[in-house]
């Protein structure tokens, strides 16, 4: 239990048994219990403030009337709640409200005269509240979300150049390497980056000779995970190995992706002169070792000749590409570990096309939702686990029932993603749109479910706390 003792008369009844609740909630209570307390917290502020701003008893009444209503929301939550948890929350809620209101109406001249003292603070508070949840939601995305035109024309042309010196590279030292154009990819090309243009997809997609190689689907496979797909070597009575150039990358009789990035690092990472590639390109360029990616590090010189701010910095990620009619697979061993065989099948082409398509259909706002979504988990903390793709999928199952997402409706989904996406983690489980038995919420751990559900469960009564 954390008490501060400089909290003025009349708030350590409800500050004090506050604090004993939330930080001992979601310890003993998990996260249904946890959100109570939280939607109480909420009413009770606003309780505390209507009865502030009463002119007699009457109107006090009448304003504690209208907080406890907002209640109801508690008797409206979910089944992780336990049997007597909501009665022990009233019980010390109302009990410390109603010493608060006996304080506030003792203080009537000192609230009076803290009113007068910060003009500008109330005014920016009415300021706010008189706008609307569509307008706030508006007025974050042009803020918050929305990227500067100059800023991604920057990010898209360094990757570009960068682009342009890897494949000149591989070209000049590996002229056998049977490799297609490289090109970017990813958010940043797709207009679905929010906050800051920081990262960048450089696809090098790997020409396969189609009668020595077989993509098998990830069920057909001993690993039988929807997105961990193979590629086996055939023909190999008629075409021995050293026929195809990836020969030398099989590993059992597969084409192993974690050899394929070996390569790479190898190749590319660990043997371009990055000093004579940061000179030309007037910013210093270094790989990220360490680690399964194959990630570049971007950053611009200041003016006194050394790297920039840590903000600045731009990501770029090299992504070996196996492509076969709408099925495109990856070389990403930090998704598919710890087998060196298995290739990543990415759902993400899949879901940007719907989206698109979708919105292109009703001229709706669905990518302009995602794009909420996204920064609103990029920034909040609590919710930073979240990736795009379950925000993505949330949106494609919800269009199914939900046929209006027009500019006038944007609010109204904004809060039906919430109370959606707290089902989903509920039940533990966010099945994907084209692949339903893959589970977007599987890599969450039970602590991280229980801080987003705990804010999210607040955002129902209250959704602005999710654009501050």
């Amino acid at each position: 239990m954390n008490f501060q003792g400089t909290r003025r008369r009349g708030e350590d009844g409800i500050s004090m048994v506050i604090d004993f609740l939330l930080s001992n909630a979601r310890l003993v209570m998990g996260v249904g219990a946890a959100a109570v307390l939280g939607i109480a917290t909420l009413a009770v502020k606003r309780l505390i403030d209507r009865a502030g701003r009463a002119d007699n008893d009457e109107k006090v009444e009448q304003k504690m009337a209208e907080s406890w209503e907002e209640l109801s929301l508690v008797s409206a939550s979910p089944t992780l709640i336990r049997k007597g948890i909501e009665g022990v929350v009233m019980k010390h809620v109302a009990k410390a409200a109603k010493q608060q209101k006996a304080d506030l109406c003792q203080q009537p001249q000192m609230s009076s005269l803290e009113g007068q003292s910060k003009p500008e603070s109330k005014s920016k508070r009415l300021q706010l509240s008189v706008l609307s949840l569509q307008e706030r939601l508006q007025q974050y995305y042009h803020t918050r979300v929305a990227l500067d035109v100059q800023e991604v024309q920057r990010a898209q042309s360094l990757a570009l150049d960068i682009c342009t010196e890897i494949q000149g590279f591989l070209r000049s030292r590996h002229p056998d390497m049977p490799l297609g154009e490289m090109s970017l990819g990813g958010s940043l090309l797709d207009d679905l980056q929010v906050v800051s243009a920081d990262h960048a997809c450089l696809l090098v997609p790997l020409q396969l000779e189609a009668s020595l190689w077989r993509l098998i689907p990830g069920e057909e496979t001993l690993l039988t995970h929807p997105l961990h797909w193979m590629v086996r070597r055939v023909n190999l009575e008629y075409f021995p190995k050293g026929h195809s150039y990836w020969d030398r990358y099989l590993v059992g009789g597969y084409l192993s992706a974690d050899a394929v990035v070996r390569m790479f690092s190898k190749a590319v990472m660990e043997t371009m002169n990055w000093p004579s590639i940061s000179s030309t390109m007037d910013c210093l360029v270094r790989p990220v070792l360490g680690g399964p990616e194959l990630r570049l590090e971007i950053r611009p010189w200041n003016e006194v000749g050394g790297a920039g701010s840590s903000d600045q910095t731009l990501f770029i990620s090299m992504l070996p590409l196996l492509s076969e009619g709408d099925v495109g697979l990856t070389a990403q061993p930090e998704l598919t570990s710890p087998w060196v065989n298995a290739w990543h099948l990415s759902l993400y082409p899949w879901e940007t096309q719907r989206l698109a398509r979708l919105d292109t259909a009703d001229d709706g706002y669905r990518r302009h939702t995602l794009k909420l979504l996204k920064a609103v988990c990029r920034l909040n903390p609590a919710l930073r686990s979240l990736e795009a793709s379950p925000m993505a999928n949330l949106i494609l199952h919800l269009s199914d029932s939900e046929s209006d997402w027009s500019e006038s409706s944007l609010d109204v989904r904004f809060q039906q993603c919430i109370t959606e996406l707290i089902g989903y983690l509920e039940q533990g489980v966010l099945p994907s749109y084209f692949k339903p038995a893959v589970n977007l919420l599987s890599g969450l751990s039970e602590d991280q479910v229980d801080q987003m559900g705990f804010m999210l469960y607040c955002a129902v009564s209250e959704p602005e706390i999710l654009l501050i």
